[in-house]
């Protein structure tokens, strides 16, 4: 079983490897054409959104909104607003949830 397990890794890391290499040696230190750089310079902060709203709004099973939820939507509120710090905002969504929690 641990050999098996093993091999796996093994596996992951050469395709891992491979799908990293694959970029520079494709392109070869050629400019990326301006749309796709585009949608490139996109697909952090969609991701980072898609991160977000599926560890606030699931547990795993189903779908649901509880004080985790609304934490992370005053943080992002307190973000968007007042242009305040990422700190801030992070601070502003640990406390909500916290009372909203001691609330319930």
């Amino acid at each position: 079983m641990t050999s098996s397990i093993w091999w796996t890794i093994a596996g992951c890391t050469v395709v891992t490897i491979a799908i990293k290499a694959f970029g520079p040696v494709v392109m070869g230190g050629r400019e990326l054409p301006p749309r796709v750089g585009g949608v490139i310079m996109l697909m952090a902060p969609a991701l980072l959104a898609a991160l977000v709203v599926s560890s606030a709004l699931a547990d795993g099973e189903h779908l649901h909104i509880g004080a985790d939820t609304a934490g992370v939507a005053a943080g992002a509120a307190v973000l968007v607003l007042t242009r305040a710090g990422v700190l801030t905002s992070v601070l502003v969504a640990a406390s909500m949830t916290a009372a909203l929690r001691l609330l319930v």
